[in-house]
């Protein structure tokens, strides 16, 4: 049986505590890991403790995966409602991206399918855009294409293929957990306690059964498959040929996550700053460090090719930022010299220097490439922490809707409920500890030559922080503050939290600090604790929460809204096909989904003048006179406008949220109700537009014309403009 290679040292001193809970981390998980085959142990137990392993990890991902199509069936009764029901059921921006998936498999080909998105004049009025390099929408590309090819047509309907992709991405989500805390903590049990742990959190996890269309349920899957494959880059153990197959795994997982998602540079940059923060602590030799900078890079780079050369990603401040690490890095190859005050006002400098240079190229960047597509991101991020103007339209919408606030504090009320909280507050604290006397180690040692760098698990280290821990403690670190800041984002955090709590209970870190303060800690004891204690919990969770789980896959419901389903009707029978609607972003992706017909603007957010023409079209729920609506209307080709009274008198939002609040405070108007109004504000001159229009009046009438109305929606066609002395002519037909 083949044993990890002990760290050299003097035989004849006693092991300090350090060196003895680094002797138990290696001992422990060298145990049972999934690559110890690959290390030449063939013996019957390692072949069959590491196949039930992964038999675990297979059948609580399609648990996982079983479980959140049920609840969507369950929920909409989606085998049993109609295909407009079904379509409506993408709500806002998931049901634009669908649509392309539709669009590509009603295409007389596959070349015409792609030459149609390339080319679309039908998202964008009086527009011409290449969808493909706009939107992240290739996985709806291969899976029509791949719908196509495949001979399940006559079995297997197009949406079914499609959601149950996107389910089943959701069992490779917990497999790749489950792997990374295996290889964390050197037992499989910790995977199946993160499986447990991230079923069990559905509510905080994962939302795909009810927004499938979403790119991150897309991306995050790839993204924790990114990091297992880092994770395991970073054990010491490996050969070099594991090492290149784990680089081509980083790649192509990388690759794979910022291709389905528009916010891949955002993510990447934390997982950058991660990357930076351990090169700073010395946890990384030069050549990990580099290597991982050019996976993100090479991976951002091959999306921008497909992407047909997308200014955004060259823009992006990941790009900017490794390409400053990477140079000051090489211009002060002196850093890592000297004593710990030294070394640490080196690392404050290179630190400053960097932040600097990044934010001169991204300027230089933007400026060269006449980028602004990500502004209203920025505008956001100063709204937020009170760094800029908070009347700015864009970062308002932004600010005032709940998944782009603070992270609400009933989430920490439910993970501890699940017993996830403890652990992993536990293990953070006392492995945080742990990191900075290993970086504080690490900066005071003396320095050595590029070719001594830590070979193994780093030669001379007391504190024997393995990368890999360093690496996963940061990121769980980073990304929890970004899900704090932003709750949109905990869906990042929570997942891999699943892990790092599990690789507490099951790792020996914890474990040897509470038997070290009991004065108990033998090599049997810590390995009973660690295989028992899982096991107990598992069984807890299973007593609390399986009747739970059975009581909600019990619940049925119904898909009913009879007023959208009238409204999609409506357009797809009584209007013509080239007609353009212009709306709400939310419901004009169900126009396009549901009937084809062409738009004004849409939910995809990322694009300049894409915004500027929304606030223009949201001005029929400001107070504007009916010839500045119609003329803002016409200027960008729309033939219907369709009001909502859920917007028109919106009650969900706070005074000052309300999307009517919005755009009065971008024009200079005071808000509806009673409350305070800046004093700059002054009372507008005209009625709110989408109000006054139903009155009947002249000046509305003789612009606009009622085609449909329900408790719930109000259409309208815009006339042409009759002449001054045509007051007596019929009414004229609509402008196609």
């Amino acid at each position: 049986m083949t044993t990890l290679r002990q760290r050299k040292g003097s035989k004849g001193k006693e092991p300090s505590p350090a060196a003895e809970l680094q002797s138990q981390q290696h001992n422990c998980c060298s145990e049972h890991h999934p690559e110890k085959i690959l290390h030449g142990d063939w013996s019957w137990g390692a072949i069959i403790w590491t196949s039930v392993g992964w038999s675990v990890s297979v059948g609580l991902g399609l648990l996982c995966c079983i479980y959140v199509a049920t609840l969507h069936e369950n929920d909409l009764w989606f085998s049993n409602i109609k295909e407009v029901e079904r379509e409506i059921s993408f709500r806002t921006e998931c049901g634009l991206y669908y649509s392309y998936y539709k669009q590509m498999l009603h295409a007389p080909s596959i070349q015409e399918g792609l030459k149609e998105l390339i080319h679309d004049n039908l998202t964008e009025s009086k527009r011409t855009i290449n969808l493909l390099q706009r939107m992240n929408i290739y996985q709806e590309v291969f899976l029509s294409v791949l719908y196509r090819l495949l001979p399940i047509q006559s079995y297997l309907e197009p949406v079914y293929f499609y959601i149950y992709t996107v389910f089943s991405l959701q069992a490779v989500y917990v497999i790749a957990l489950y792997l990374t805390a295996w290889l964390l903590s050197g037992s499989w049990l910790a995977g199946a306690l993160t499986g447990v742990w991230y079923i069990l959190n559905r509510v905080d996890t994962t939302r795909v059964e009810f927004t499938i269309s979403l790119r991150e349920n897309w991306s995050l899957p790839f993204l924790a498959l990114q990091v297992t494959a880092i994770t395991c880059y970073l054990r010491p153990q490996l050969t070099t040929l594991q090492q290149k197959v784990m680089v081509w795994l980083m790649y192509v997982t990388t690759f794979c996550f910022c291709l389905t998602w528009q916010f891949n540079q955002f993510i990447l940059l934390v997982q950058a700053l991660v990357i930076y923060t351990l090169d700073c602590g010395d946890f990384l030799t030069t050549t990990q460090v580099t290597t991982l900078y050019l996976v993100q890079v090479s991976s951002l780079l091959s999306v921008w090719f497909l992407q047909f050369c997308n200014s955004m990603i060259l823009g992006s401040l990941v790009l900017s930022f490794i390409v400053a690490a990477l140079f000051i890095r090489h211009c002060q190859p002196g850093v890592k010299t000297g004593s710990l005050v030294v070394r640490l006002g080196k690392v404050l400098l290179h630190s400053a220097l960097v932040l600097l240079l990044t934010v001169t190229i991204n300027y230089l960047a933007k400026k060269a490439l006449q980028l602004r597509s990500d502004e209203h991101i920025f505008k956001f991020i100063k709204s937020k922490f009170a760094l800029g103007p908070t009347r700015d339209f864009d970062a308002s919408l932004y600010l005032c809707e709940e998944a782009f606030g603070l992270l609400p504090l009933d989430t920490l009320e439910r993970l501890a409920g699940t017993l996830l909280l403890y652990p992993y507050v536990l293990t953070l604290l006392l492995l945080c500890g742990m990191l900075v006397a290993a970086a504080l180690h690490n900066l005071s040692r003396p320095s050595r030559g590029s070719t001594e760098e830590r070979k193994g698990a780093g030669e001379g280290q007391v504190a024997a922080f393995r990368p890999d821990v360093a690496y996963n403690l940061l990121h769980t670190l980073f990304y929890g503050l970004l899900a704090f800041s932003t709750m949109r984002m905990k869906y990042i955090w929570t997942g891999h939290m699943c892990a790092v709590a599990a690789y507490g209970v099951c790792g020996t870190e914890l474990w040897t600090v509470l038997l070290s303060a009991l004065r108990c800690n033998t090599k049997l004891l810590l390995r009973l604790v660690r295989y028992v204690i899982p096991v107990v919990m598992i069984g807890f969770l299973y007593y609390k929460f399986w009747p739970k789980l059975m009581e909600e896959l019990s619940e049925l419901r119904e898909f009913y809204d009879p007023d959208t389903v009238e409204l999609m009707t409506w357009i797809s029978t009584k209007t013509p096909k080239q007609a353009v609607f212009a709306g709400s972003m939310q419901l004009l992706a169900g126009i396009k989904l549901c009937t084809g017909r062409v738009l004004t603007n849409h939910p995809h957010y990322e694009d300049k003048d894409l915004r500027e023409r929304t606030r223009q079209v949201y001005q029929v729920y400001a107070r504007c006179s009916p010839e500045e609506v119609y003329d803002i209307l016409k200027a960008i080709g729309a033939d219907y406008v369709v009001l909502e009274n859920s917007i028109c008198y919106e009650r969900r939002h706070r005074r000052g949220c309300r999307l009517r609040d919005l755009l009065d405070l971008a024009n200079g108007h005071i808000m509806d109700g009673p409350g305070e109004n800046d004093p700059d504000l002054v009372p507008a001159t005209h009625p709110r537009f989408c109000d006054a229009i139903k009155t009947d009046a002249a000046a509305y009438n003789a612009l606009f014309t009622r085609t449909f109305q329900n408790k719930t929606f109000h259409v309208y066609r815009l006339k042409k403009k009759r002449k001054k002395n045509a007051k007596g002519s019929s009414e004229p037909s609509v402008t196609q």
